[in-house]
């Protein structure tokens, strides 16, 4: 859960993406997050009751490449800190990247918190010849200093009793005297005009002149009419400043970060790459690392589109549920309630039992079961940060660098959280054009699955005909949006965790977590969707509404007319629509498939995503996404269908 209220006797869990922060979080509380072996799966503040001290509260923050905050991600966390009644602070850092953890360590030790720092992952650092001396790293902080192994669960208990002793870190640095000064001066203003109850008047200082705009609006805030002071100190300071005054300040701070690593590094042998370095070259390679990821491809399709859809669902739908299952509730039906509206309510033609619950449990299910399996498996591996580095020269050319790939690839998963997911992006230009381009091209792991398992029975080219279309309409869309949308494209900065292999607990973790939300939150929209089809047909509007759609749907399209009712259906959801054209399969040709599955992946986004792109966009901005892509999608599948006729016979 999250929430933006403070919350008394606070631990927070702050460090860089990927060190494990959420891992340790799970640890320490028994809830359980979206654990990913990739940045940017935390996007806001998460909190839950310690297990330990059941009267703390411990707040896992999201992932900062760096503070003074720039992006979304960091502002929350800066947030945090400014906010929250914290009475420590761990910060979670990589053993194997000592150097870029001291980095921030250098910084966070200036609010005066009390803190633990937490380096995790030191089994990797081991494994790469880095040996990091605790004890003298710990003296030199003056704070307790553990490793840890969050995925395995060591240290752990050193932790949690290192949070008891926690206390506030010794500096690592003092400023360039002219630099000093300026600090000086500020915290002595912020002290008398906006003191903070906790965090201390320097660090606070530091992060305003290096230009955090969160700490700019909480001064701001406070000081009120007097906030003027402030600001003409910040303008003196960076007007009389050698160079650009954030700049220098990060550079201080990076060479003492050095310093400290080198001290208390106690060896870095020299060996061959571990099988996990290789193979993890290899993915990002230019020249293998595009037929990996087409053989990555390929077995999901295998997996989710043959044996999910194919194997799966054929046991699901015709063994179980129409051999068994609706004949016997059809029965049973028939003798409690007799002909009637019930009766075609519960198991007709659009029955809640006969299309709802047969439609999510023998068709979905299967199929959402087995994409979530390997979706796991994916972002547990270190592979899905590593297509943020194949995507990017891609990307580049529709505006965006390969950072955006993550917002992507979790879309495949729910749109809805995807489109929650672009904070982590670092401009507002970047946010709407994946924002548009997640409505219009990325189909939800549901709707995947029916497009996969539906094209992967007609034949392997229609799957690949489908998948170059949506890649070929998502660059050009996005080479368009770029164009329209004003400002400049942002470098690519992400993390690379390491290669491994999937641990199956998590694996299995996650995708029980996925599809308990599928079970809670999709079973109810199919009924409720079940029972509008159902009202619309009793009241004579669905066969008005096929008849009128007709024109489009039969004569541009060249769908039967009834595939209308399929995107009256993907008005509920997507894959809702898409489901219903996949209990159509028999009766639609090889051409009338594809066409239909494209038509519906570009259709309009499901309601749950159109209230995400409202809370993130506003009301006039997602309405204007959602009035471009209803129309482009009928206009794009009727072009496949004039072109698909006139090349494959």
């Amino acid at each position: 859960m999250t929430s933006s209220a403070p919350t008394a006797n606070a631990i927070l869990l702050v460090g860089h993406p990927n060190v494990g922060k959420s891992v340790l979080f799970h640890r320490l509380t028994g809830a359980y997050v979206n654990v990913s072996n990739y940045p940017g799966t935390t996007v806001e503040v998460t909190r839950a009751s310690a297990r330990f001290d059941r009267e703390a509260m411990l707040l896992d923050t999201p992932g900062v490449l760096a503070l003074p905050s720039r992006s979304d991600d960091e502002r929350a966390t800066m947030r945090a800190l400014l906010n929250e009644s914290s009475r420590c602070l761990v910060q979670v850092g990589d053993a194997k990247n000592l150097r870029r953890t001291l980095t921030l360590t250098a910084l966070l030790v200036e609010l005066g918190l009390p803190m633990v720092l937490a380096l995790n992952m030191h089994d990797e650092a081991a494994a790469r010849g880095v040996m990091v001396d605790v004890s003298a790293l710990s003296e030199e902080l003056g704070i307790p200093v553990l490793a840890t192994v969050a995925t395995g669960g060591e240290g752990i208990g050193e932790l949690t009793h290192g949070l008891g002793h926690a206390q506030p870190a010794e500096a690592l640095l003092r400023y360039d005297a002219e630099i000093e000064a300026d600090i000086e001066r500020m915290a002595v203003a912020i002290t008398r005009l906006a003191p903070h109850p906790l965090l201390a008047a320097r660090g606070l200082a530091i992060l305003y002149l290096g230009g955090d705009s969160v700490v700019a609006d909480w001064l701001t805030e406070r000081a009120g009419k007097r906030y003027t002071e402030l600001d003409a100190l910040r303008q003196a300071a960076a007007e009389h400043a050698d160079g650009d005054l954030p700049t220098l300040l990060a550079r201080e701070r990076t060479e003492a970060a050095d310093a400290l690593a080198a001290s208390v590094i106690q060896r870095a042998l020299k060996s061959s790459p571990l099988l996990s370095q290789r193979v993890g070259q290899y993915v990002v390679h230019p020249v293998w690392g595009v037929p990996i990821l087409l053989g990555v491809l390929y077995a999901v399709y295998q997996f989710v589109g043959v044996f999910g859809a194919s194997v799966l669902v054929g046991l699901m739908e015709k063994d179980l549920f129409e051999g068994i299952l609706n004949p016997a509730f059809t029965d049973l039906v028939a003798r409690l309630v007799g002909e009637g509206w019930l009766q075609d309510l519960l198991v007709g033609q659009y029955g809640l039992w006969t299309m709802g619950m047969t439609y999510a449990l023998a068709l979905i299910l299967p199929i959402v079961t087995t994409f979530f399996f390997a979706f796991g498996v994916l972002e547990d591996s270190g592979y899905l940060p590593r297509l943020t580095v194949i995507a990017n020269r891609l990307f580049s050319l529709i505006g965006l660098n390969g950072r955006a790939v993550l917002p992507m690839v979790l879309g495949l998963g729910c749109v809805t959280m995807a489109t929650l997911t672009t904070r982590i992006l670092h401009s507002p230009r970047e946010r709407m054009i994946t924002i548009f381009l997640l409505a219009l091209a990325i189909p939800c792991s549901a709707q995947l699955g029916v497009v996969l398992g539906m094209l992967g029975g007609v034949s392997f080219t229609a799957v690949v005909i489908w998948a170059l279309a949506m890649v070929g309409i998502l660059l050009l869309s996005g080479f368009l949006a770029a164009k329209l949308i004003p400002g400049r494209r942002i470098p690519l900065v992400t993390e690379l965790p390491p290669m491994r292999l999937p641990i199956f607990a998590n694996v299995l973790k996650k995708t029980g977590g996925r599809l308990k939300w599928y079970l809670i939150e999709v079973i109810p929209l199919f009924l409720l969707g079940t029972f509008i089809m159902f009202a619309l047909d009793k009241s004579g509007a669905l066969p008005a509404i096929i008849e009128a759609g007709e024109p489009l749907v039969s004569g541009w399209l060249g769908l039967p007319k009834e595939a209308s009712a399929a995107f009256v259906m993907g008005f509920l959801r997507r894959d809702f629509g898409a489901t219903g054209l996949f209990a159509m399969a028999h009766s639609l040709s090889p051409i009338q498939a594809v066409v239909g599955m494209i038509t519906l992946t570009l259709f309009i986004p499901c309601f749950a995503s159109l209230m995400m792109m409202v809370k993130e966009q506003g009301t006039k901005v997602a309405l204007g996404m959602v009035a471009v892509i209803v129309p482009f999608a009928f206009f794009v599948g009727g072009l496949f269908n004039l072109i698909l006729r006139a090349v494959w016979s």
